[in-house]
């Protein structure tokens, strides 16, 4: 194999194909990158058997061929190669990167060991690339860390005719957002998939300026996959088996009782007034028609409390929230106000979720219909 590349285009298509590969994989043919030279240029792979990335780039190719390399030792050379032209031949085992004045020598791994790219057929429809990445972005916050749960470690993704709608949750808070959906004739019928958090996040990020996204999902081998490709890149990614939970339920109809503030000045507020707070307590928030005062009772050496502008209708509420779980959803809602809406529970006595919405203006609801329900701190014990 022999080729000629520009450095920033192979630096890219590198770094992309092994971006979503674990740190550590259990075999070690796994943290290779598939390169293989193609009429136009060259194509890049990886795959651990649970996601794969994909990507062609335009190259010079003088000798064909296919070799498998050390992905991360490959794309940390090409990130600080000089300013030219990368060249790349093989002799024997042996991989040999140019550039300029640096010359690399590179061990191959056995191509033919190398397991085959998972292939998605059939497009299930389209999605706005910056529009999917703010929801992926907005709800992925509220996606479970914790493994011991797997199912809840992901973003459900619901397709319909017009529409594809985001859901994740950790228990403790929930996080949805629609956005538009171009399923060409449509089905009627309402397709899940359940894709990784972490997955999703770096498609979103990776995939996000590229116009527009196609999604596509199937259920080959009993394997279920969902593909995402734009711009000659493809992620693939294992769907997590088992059912999520029915967490739309949790949302109400409609609140009477809600304040609105600007979500600047309520960060800002929550950040300053949490500092003396120990792990894991709560800020208890009091909202009345004078406006909205944070109170945070740390330790015997340190309180704090402060007050904040709030619009509220209804009646006066206390409520006590995380306060980092308060901020991912303060930081998920883009708008200059947020709503925040108290809804209520059986109990009289015991607050129900707070529900968190963008508000355009003082007055007028947020457009956007990311919805983040989040559970006061009496709930969580």
């Amino acid at each position: 194999m022999k080729f000629q590349a520009n450095r920033d285009v192979f630096s890219e298509a590198v770094s992309f194909a092994v971006k979503l590969l674990p740190q550590r994989t259990t075999l070690p043919i796994l943290s290779g990158v598939l390169i293989e030279t193609t009429d136009t240029g060259l194509l890049l792979s990886s795959f651990d058997y649970e996601v794969s990335a994909q990507t062609e780039i335009a190259a010079e190719v003088e000798e064909p061929g296919k070799i498998l390399v050390s992905g991360r030792l490959l794309a940390e050379i090409a990130s600080k190669l000089p300013n030219a032209p990368v060249q790349l031949s093989t002799e024997e085992s042996r991989i040999i990167v140019r550039c300029g004045s640096a010359s690399f020598t590179l061990l191959s791994m056995p191509v033919e060991e190398y397991p085959s790219i998972p292939q998605v057929s059939g497009q299930s429809g389209l999605v706005p690339a910056e529009e999917f990445a703010t929801a992926v972005a907005q709800v992925g916050v509220a996606a479970s860390r914790d493994d011991v749960t797997p199912v809840i470690t992901g973003v459900q993704l619901e397709v319909g005719d017009n529409t594809l709608g985001l859901v994740a949750t950790d228990r403790y808070r929930v996080a949805v957002r629609e956005i538009d959906w171009d399923g060409g004739s449509g089905s009627g019928e309402t397709v899940t998939a359940l894709v990784p958090a972490r997955t999703l996040q770096e498609i979103g990020k990776t995939l996000g300026h590229s116009g527009t996204i196609a999604v596509s999902i199937t259920n080959k081998d009993d394997r279920e996959l969902i593909a995402f490709t734009a711009d000659k890149k493809t992620v693939t990614s294992l769907l997590i088996k088992g059912n999520f939970p029915p967490v739309r339920r949790l949302f109400p109809e409609t609140v009477d009782n809600y304040a609105v503030i600007n979500t600047a000045e309520l960060i800002e507020a929550t950040r300053r007034v949490s500092l003396v707070l120990e792990r894991e307590a709560a800020l208890r928030f009091s909202f009345s028609l004078d406006g909205l005062t944070l109170e945070a009772i740390g330790s015997e050496q340190a309180q704090a409390s402060e007050s904040i502008d709030a619009l509220l209708t209804g009646q006066d509420t206390v409520v006590s929230l995380k306060p980092q779980f308060l901020l991912d959803g303060l930081g998920a809602v883009h708008s200059e106000f947020v709503r925040i809406s108290f809804t209520k529970t059986e109990n009289p006595n015991k607050p129900g979720p707070v529900l968190i919405t963008s508000q355009s203006s003082k007055d007028q609801a947020g457009a956007d219909n990311y919805k983040y329900l989040l559970q006061p701190n009496l709930l969580l014990r």
